[in-house]
């Protein structure tokens, strides 16, 4: 072909791809795409036109696109800023049957609160409990009804409360994956509570004084949980509507929106936690500051997630949510040389566990028997009183901390370090297998393993702490031990050098480390309420009714049981967020270091191309 033919067929093209440079909000995919076709371009103009200034503007053009991929170090923030000015929003309009759903849930059962302790005095009692209406009868004929937002110091009450809220948020989120009816059960709960307390004080003629105390922070608390209630709802969905696609696929999706929507709520709760902490304690504000502050936090909450969204739809959103199809399961296929986005490493780890789900099920299985056995042959006939399950909801999520330190078992932290090693190394070799089918099976395979007990001694540290600051170290520390872990089995090289590694790639990234490990955490957290079910101890009845064994007996044999399915889940949702992590890492090194690309740059010009085929010979 005459290099003006060449020019004439691909001139058009390669002024979209010049107009696409200059968006400024560029997709990475769509980047990625152009690359190949201009490279593609580029080889074919150095192998028949070296000399020609064709060459020299496509090698410019591939440079530019090259550098908007690799070299654009704002990334991460402007991804960022599109989740928030974008995403989010997105998702919320999307979602909008769900949060009008959670919105009427909740005033529906308010008004039953309210309804309900109209018609009986005692019915506040039966909701909030006689301690607490004591307590603020005492305050009311003490002159300060609302001395209960004074009894803590400021930075102990913002941080317990927005603890408090944020578990009571999470799991409203989480029980959505029973069909939903979980979080409706949670968003019910709250509302008949709330109307419960708010009629409590009209009744004693401190209407005013209450909603303007309680509704300082309420206004952000109550309408966040309402949003954690849609995010619920919006999991359930895919399972009860699961339309062309499979449940499962349509779950995936469902569960990947719900958790994007409970983050972005998570700011409001830590917020609304500031201001009970900080703010609601002062009483003696004047009243049109405070009903001030309230109309703006109710602005901004209808705002942002009422008037925003609509006006976005209206407008156009830059671009539609990614995670809205789901590809055939033969079709889905795990790419380990390219940057995948946090989402995309989430559906590639359901592929990968679905793939290797027998031996990643075998090794959670001999990793609660192995744990159980000798836990309980340790502890003889005291084995009954070695792990706790409290009889309410949530109660396991609450004790999970037993399974990792006992003072009866001095020995359990080592025996922890040693099976969850094997939870780690077993998900772990069998991703190197999978990303690099020639690595060599048995190379220095039980060095490898107890180097990587170094980074796993520190997570059963951070285990064991079992304090407040517990959750942080388990959020900032455990995702770059798990990485740390993986490049010791992966790069195989020496522990010191394999954590400098871990900072190199994740120094920059912390952020999607953080924001990945999060949604594993909520999954997680997902899997594990099924201990909280009334499903499992249906289970434990059933097995109880068809074997004869004396009361001690079966009382240490449903003891052993509760504990190995404790020790099972905790084994398979520390295998999913290895694969997570160790998924992450193929795009942290792309990010950093680009090896796929340089490979690939090695190539441009060597192969002989013919109007876009091969050259034979």
């Amino acid at each position: 072909m005459r290099e003006t033919g060449f020019i004439k067929q691909n001139k058009e093209k390669w002024k979209e791809f010049e107009k696409t440079l200059d968006y400024k909000d560029k997709d990475p995919d769509k980047l990625n795409n152009l690359f190949v076709q201009i490279t593609d371009d580029l080889s074919y103009s150095r192998t028949f036109y070296p000399n020609r200034s064709v060459r020299v503007y496509l090698n410019n053009l591939a440079q530019q696109i090259f550098h908007s991929i690799y070299k654009n170090k704002k990334t991460q923030w402007s991804r960022l800023f599109y989740f928030w000015t974008d995403e989010l929003p997105q998702l919320v309009y999307n979602a909008k049957n769900e949060f009008r759903f959670s919105l009427f849930i909740f005033l529906l059962s308010f008004a039953i609160g309210v309804l309900s302790s109209a018609m009986d005095p005692d019915f506040p009692r039966i909701i909030l409990g006689d301690r607490y209406v004591d307590m603020t009868i005492e305050n009311i004929e003490s002159g300060d009804p609302m001395a209960v937002y004074k009894q803590r110091g400021e930075f102990g009450m913002s941080l317990g409360i927005t603890a408090n809220n944020l578990y009571v948020a999470f799991f409203t989120f989480v029980l959505g994956v029973f069909f939903g009816i979980g979080s409706g059960a949670i968003l019910i709960n709250n509302g008949v509570m709330v109307g419960a307390f708010q009629y409590f004080f009209i009744d004693k003629g401190l209407f005013w004084e209450s909603f303007l105390t309680i509704w300082t922070h309420g206004t952000l608390e109550i309408s966040a949980i309402i949003i954690a209630g849609a995010a619920g709802l919006t999991m359930g969905r895919g399972l009860v509507f699961p339309g062309t696609l499979t449940r499962l696929q349509a779950f995936q999706i469902s569960a990947r929106r719900g958790i994007k929507l409970m983050i972005g709520v998570t700011p409001i709760f830590i917020l609304a936690g500031f201001i009970e902490g900080y703010l609601t304690r002062y009483t003696e504000t004047p009243d049109l500051i405070r009903a001030l502050f309230i109309l703006v936090c109710l602005f901004f909450i209808l705002g942002y997630f009422v008037v925003f969204p609509v006006l976005k739809a209206r407008k156009g959103f830059r671009r539609q949510v990614k995670d809205t199809r789901l590809p055939p399961d033969a079709l889905q296929k795990i790419d380990y040389n390219r940057i995948n986005s946090s989402s995309e490493i989430f559906s590639a780890t359901f592929i990968f566990f679905k793939k290797y789900l027998r031996q990643i099920g075998l090794t959670s299985i001999a990793a609660g028997t192995i744990y159980c056995f000798i836990t309980f042959v340790l502890t003889g006939n005291q084995s009954t009183e070695l792990f706790s399950h409290p009889d309410e909801l949530f109660g396991g999520l609450s004790v999970i901390g037993q399974y990792f330190f006992q003072d009866s078992l001095p020995l359990l932290p080592i025996l922890n370090i040693l099976i969850f090693s094997f939870v780690v190394y077993i998900p772990a070799t069998l991703m190197v297998k999978d990303a690099e089918p020639e690595f060599e099976k048995w190379i220095n395979r039980i060095i490898t393993f107890f180097k990587i007990l170094i980074p796993l001694t520190l997570v059963q540290l951070i285990m064991m702490t079992n304090d407040w600051y517990t959750l942080f170290l388990f959020f900032f520390a455990v995702p770059l031990l798990i990485l740390w872990a993986y490049i010791i089995i992966w790069e195989r090289g020496g522990i010191i050098q394999s954590l400098g590694r871990t900072f190199s790639l994740a120094g920059n990234n912390f952020g999607r480390v953080l924001s990945l490990f999060f949604i594993f955490y909520l999954t997680g957290i997902l899997f594990y309420t099924f201990i909280d079910t009334g499903l499992l101890w249906f289970y434990f009845d059933v097995i109880g009714w068809n074997f004869s064994l004396d009361k001690a007996t079966m009382d240490q044999f449903l003891s052993f049981l509760l504990a190995f399915t404790s020790i099972f889940f905790i084994s398979l949702i520390f295998s999913m967020m290895v694969i997570g992590q160790s998924l992450q890492y193929y795009t942290l090194l792309e990010i950093e270091e680009a090896p796929s690309l340089k490979e690939k740059i090695k190539y441009i010009g060597r192969e002989k191309r013919i109007q876009g085929m091969e050259a034979e010979g």
